[in-house]
């Protein structure tokens, strides 16, 4: 580790997710400048990175390899290949190998790279404002101390759970495209607004308070969803109208069946 006490991280891939936890990471002072570096093919990835995150960015993974004690494979799965062939005999044991790769098991992460200390994780982007919903799997070469790194590194950005291998893909298809779900819903809520009358800025942003607020009730009071949402529908009143039309549009099945076929595809992804 560094000798300031933080992290030295290296992302491989510098895509919109690497960029989301190296934000966030920095927002949560566990990473500084030239403690945090990423490598990408893609030279308006790197310009993207850089400018919103502030660490460098440059095209020799090898670089990111020497400078780094943590490593995360933020590349697309298919992508995993090339990679371990181009720089595979540098992932040694001295390195935690942290993938956010959605499909790729622990098994074949650790036949491709052949040794190391590897944690399957699945983060989301709210990490770049401290809110993400992360769930990880510790491989069988990591140590009692990696796993309290990467509880350290996503508790730090969000709420963040062990779980079994076997359940990445459901945490891949629930909270791992949850955001885009939640994205939908904003967005849908505020044209709502907009119809009945209200300014596109005022609707979006009551749209989004209102999910916010939702979701900090079920965290810190504990209640049941259902019970929360009985609290607001009264009888006969506008609330209980509103859920009726959501239940006739059968919010719940779409919103079932969205995660589920998530899972499916993350599943695929691994498989390919």
């Amino acid at each position: 580790m560094a000798s300031t006490g933080q992290f030295r991280v290296g992302f491989l891939g510098a895509g919109r997710m690497a960029t989301a936890l190296a934000q966030g990471w920095k927002q949560a002072g566990l990473v500084k400048a030239g403690d945090c570096i990423a490598c990408d093919l893609l030279g308006p990835t790197r310009e993207l990175f850089t400018q919103t995150t502030g660490f460098e960015a440059v095209s020799d993974a090898n670089l990111v390899i020497q400078s780094s004690d943590i490593l995360v494979l933020a590349v697309k799965p298919q992508s995993l290949r090339d990679l371990v062939e181009k720089v595979g005999s540098q992932l040694g044991p001295k390195k935690l190998i942290l993938s956010i790769l959605a499909g790729v098991t622990l098994d074949k992460l650790q036949k491709a790279i052949g040794h190391g200390r590897i944690v399957r994780i699945m983060p989301n982007t709210p990490c770049m404002v401290g809110e993400s919903a992360t769930a990880y799997a510790n491989g069988p070469g990591t140590t009692p101390e990696d796993g309290q790194i990467v509880a350290k590194l996503f508790n730090a950005v969000g709420r963040a759970f062990l779980v079994p291998e076997n359940l990445m893909d459901g945490v891949t298809g629930l909270s791992g495209s949850g955001p885009a779900y939640g994205f939908v819903m904003i967005e849908a809520l505020a044209d709502g607004g907009v119809k009945v009358g209200l300014p596109r800025d005022v609707a979006t942003v009551l749209a989004a308070q209102s999910l916010l607020g939702a979701a900090k009730m079920v965290l810190e009071t504990g209640r049941h969803p259902g019970q929360l949402k009985d609290d607001v529908a009264s009888p006969g009143g506008t609330t209980i109208q509103g859920l009726f039309e959501l239940e006739q549009a059968g919010i719940r099945g779409a919103l079932i069946r969205a995660v589920d076929a998530a899972a499916k595809r993350s599943a695929e992804l691994g498989k390919q």
